[in-house]
């Protein structure tokens, strides 16, 4: 499948996504790509998050590639089995957050994200995972990958894969997207 024929809908986790990280490069790069705004990016609200996913997808016109980064992948595992099954192709899913951790705690309520959704996805998967991630051990982000049936690729020493563990233009991201996106054809 060709990213030039899909819309592509970019779904951020946690805080403030700034302009420099590989996400919103992204964006700028497609003009096919859409960034799923949130009211409050501080408070999430499973179903408010939900909601705002649900109706950027009404407004897709084409095949639609769900792009998630931290807990924007566990909205997506989510909310997986909500959406039109023949709307949503994929999605590529970016250093998933595991809730259920001891430490660090996450900064937010967790309450309506947990339990973890560990249902297969209706849908070709990818998860890509990081060894040093603080927000979620390696093994973790594997046995999500198995449960969800996504494929799953180890990114190495790359923290959370974000701009602060130096992650902005992520060019090898860019590349497993488009060869993600290319087994989908």
């Amino acid at each position: 499948m060709k990213i030039s024929d899909t819309d592509i809908l970019l779904v951020p986790g946690y805080g403030d996504t700034p302009s420099g990280h590989w996400m919103m490069r992204w964006q700028a790069k497609m003009a096919n790509a859409w960034v799923v705004e949130q009211k409050n990016w501080f408070q999430p609200v499973r179903k408010a998050w939900q909601d705002a996913l649900e109706k950027r997808l009404e407004k897709t016109t084409r095949p639609v590639v769900l792009v998630g980064h931290s807990l924007g992948c566990i909205l997506i595992a989510h909310a997986a089995h909500t959406l039109p099954k023949d709307k949503v192709r994929g999605a590529f899913l970016v250093a998933p957050t595991d809730l259920e951790r001891d430490a660090p705690k996450p900064a937010f309520d967790t309450s309506n994200f947990v339990p973890l959704p560990l249902a297969p996805l209706p849908f070709s998967a990818h998860v890509v995972a990081s060894r040093t991630d603080p927000h979620c051990a390696y093994d973790r982000a594997e046995s999500f990958a198995k449960s969800w049936g996504a494929t799953f690729q180890d990114a190495g020493e790359a923290g959370h894969i974000n701009l602060e563990s130096g992650r902005g233009p992520w060019p090898e991201g860019m590349m497993s997207f488009a060869y993600f996106m290319k087994r989908l054809g």
